[in-house]
């Protein structure tokens, strides 16, 4: 186990460029803007953003929150209407109050919610953890039992999951890190192994040049008591400076925002400027940069060609394979390799040498 101490990590305030301004547009455009209330992606959408605001302690007035009132008064008609999307609906209202908005609504649906045993419905570990973790934040619900956190950092313990592409293991991997962290707030107690399973998920992101898990990662990293590798970090600061946020009523919604909003949370969790764009209490869509080629599959297909003759390191695999492969591809392949401590491993699981 990593020796930390219970509260692990320095969460600085989000720092956003006209903080009040930039939070309250944000907050407008997707309570009012991008989608209809009573359609199930905007309590997503908006969910995540409030989780995202309110995780490293954003500075947001009273008046940034006002577009979300009209909610935050109507949550407990909802919960009674809609409690399939309990934890939707009380994390936003937790969130609210934690960035500011006066009242006590959140507490009294976690009471309902632990009153009812929603969270003993969850069939699955993760969402179980996730809402049992919201329930703890207003001091409501049954104490996490040991056996489900055994359970989700066995999960994490299975490193050759996260060295093969399986971008929901990967998700689920980096939230278990945030529940049992409580987002950074307390030792998440992983061992090595768990250690490894990040990197591995963070190196299959960096050659997919997925920003979205691989700004994941580096939080949950962060989380854990660990420093992401120099490669990853420097690669996402340039992907978030290089993201475009558009405005109009034509925009297209069918967008990058979950990616933009993780790579700007890891830029905070990071200690930099988060949110340095201007935005507008209007539609806005956001796009990240153009992608050159698909260096993930090219790879993995020139794997899968070589059959019988792949070999577990990529030296060998390279003097096999280099030829069909893009010199973009060998440039991400190769920079990795070098800078990656974890790589001879991670490669040893990717290539599947000798698999039947």
């Amino acid at each position: 186990m990593n020796a930390m101490n219970n509260v692990i990590t320095f969460r600085p305030a989000v720092r956003i460029d006209a903080p009040e301004s930039g939070a309250a547009a944000l907050i407008t455009s997707f309570a009012q803007h991008r989608r209809r209330e009573d359609d199930v992606f905007w309590l997503k959408e908006n969910a995540e953003l409030l989780n995202i605001l309110e995780c490293p302690g954003a500075a947001v007035s009273e008046a940034g929150l006002a577009a979300l009132e009209p909610f935050y008064q109507s949550v407990e008609k909802r919960l009674a209407f809609f409690p399939q999307y309990y934890r939707f609906l009380l994390s936003m209202a937790l969130d609210l109050e934690d960035l500011g908005m006066p009242g006590e609504t959140g507490s009294r649906i976690a009471a309902t919610i632990a009153r009812q045993g929603y969270a003993a419905a969850e069939l699955s570990d993760l969402q179980r953890m996730e809402a049992l973790r919201l329930l703890a934040r207003r001091g409501h619900g049954e104490t996490v039992e040991d056996g489900l956190k055994d359970r989700l950092r066995a999960f994490c313990n299975r490193s050759g999951t996260f060295a093969l592409p399986n971008r929901k293991a990967a998700y689920e991997l980096t939230h278990i890190v945030f529940y049992l962290s409580e987002y950074g707030r307390v030792d998440p107690l992983l061992g090595e192994q768990a250690i490894t399973s990040l990197h591995f998920a963070g190196n299959l992101a960096f050659i997919e040049q997925n920003s979205d898990i691989l700004a994941e990662v580096c939080i949950a990293l962060h989380y854990a008591g660990e420093t992401p590798p120099a490669l990853w970090t420097a690669w996402l600061e340039r992907e978030t400076h290089l993201f475009s946020v558009e405005s109009g009523d034509a925009v297209s919604i069918a967008d990058d925002y979950h990616d933009f909003l993780v790579c700007n949370w890891h830029e905070s969790v990071r200690g930099g400027h988060a949110f340095r764009k201007p935005f507008s209490p209007e539609r806005m869509s956001f796009s990240r940069s153009a992608r050159a080629g698909a260096p993930l599959r090219e790879l993995s297909e020139a794997l899968f060609e070589q059959g019988d003759a792949r070999r577990a390191d990529w030296s060998a695999t390279r003097a096999q394979v280099g030829a069909r492969l893009s010199p973009g591809t060998l440039d991400i392949v190769d920079t990795l390799a070098g800078q990656s401590t974890h790589f001879d491993a991670f490669f040893e699981g990717f290539a599947r040498a000798g698999a039947q």
